[in-house]
């Protein structure tokens, strides 16, 4: 599969955000680049500039686990980002399929028993979310609890766009704005790193949305439900992820019942 592209938009965004005193490095003088130089990264994850500078183009195929970790150190990566660098790399060395590959055109139903078990939570809002963000099932509490993301009508309702087009919402709703922000996009910077022909997520997934400070690394612990992803579902506040791909959501009461 060819990700080049997504390869080079990463590692030289990543670069361009290290500056050279966080890299205990002189600055000097006539600096023209954003960020460490190619030669200065080279330098401090011990390979030479030609061999950095052919990854940079995004040939990460090939490249030995070690290799992706001194890189990772002298990038200054945090845990997401390093994952998101391995998921390239994984994505790189995938034999190319011989077509595209189609998503189904069905759309995602929550089974009866999962349903079930949603809506067996009576304590709190407890629901079920994909990779993407969509939120996919939910408790009667789950739904009234994310009733500012449903009233932006998307079909399915969607946590990242709720997060970055519906500020004004958005920042009521989170007790931390940036902190949210920094989470959603490194969830989806994972997911595009599992599957880079998911546009939805690579769109977002380089760096957050220009003109809001980074408070915290992404992919930081929090307190709050809306943001806390788990693996399974849940009989607590927390999120669950579908490990099937999906392009619907069920189980959402009507608007009247609201």
């Amino acid at each position: 599969m060819d990700n080049r592209q997504d390869v080079r938009e990463f590692l030289t965004s990543r670069r361009a955000r290290v500056t050279p005193d966080d890299a205990g490095l002189p600055a000097g003088t006539n600096r023209r680049v954003l960020g460490l130089r190619r030669s200065e990264v080279a330098m401090l994850a011990d390979m030479s500039v030609e061999y950095y500078a052919r990854l940079e183009r995004g040939n990460l195929g090939g490249v030995s686990d070690p290799v992706l970790e001194s890189l990772a150190r002298a990038l200054q990566l945090d845990e997401a980002e390093r994952s998101h660098l391995f998921d390239l790399a994984r994505a790189a060395n995938r034999a190319a399929p011989s077509r595209p590959r189609r998503r189904g055109t069905r759309r995602w139903v929550a089974r009866p028993a999962l349903q079930a078990t949603l809506d067996a939570v009576t304590g709190g809002p407890a629901f079920v979310r994909n990779g993407r963000m969509d939120l996919l099932a939910a408790n009667r509490l789950g739904w009234a609890f994310y009733a500012d993301v449903l009233a932006a009508g998307d079909d399915p309702p969607n946590l990242a766009r709720f997060t970055f087009l519906d500020i004004e919402r958005a920042e009521s709703f989170y007790p931390d704005w940036d902190l949210a922000a920094d989470i959603v996009v490194a969830i989806l910077r994972i997911e595009a790193g599992r599957d880079p022909t998911t546009r939805v997520c690579t769109t977002s997934s380089a760096s957050c949305p220009p003109g809001r400070p980074r408070s915290a690394p992404a992919g930081a612990p929090t307190t709050s439900a809306t943001t806390a992803a788990a693996p399974r579902v849940s009989t607590t506040t927390s999120s669950a992820t579908s490990s099937s791909p999906t392009k619907g959501w069920s189980s959402r009461p009507s608007r009247a019942s609201r």
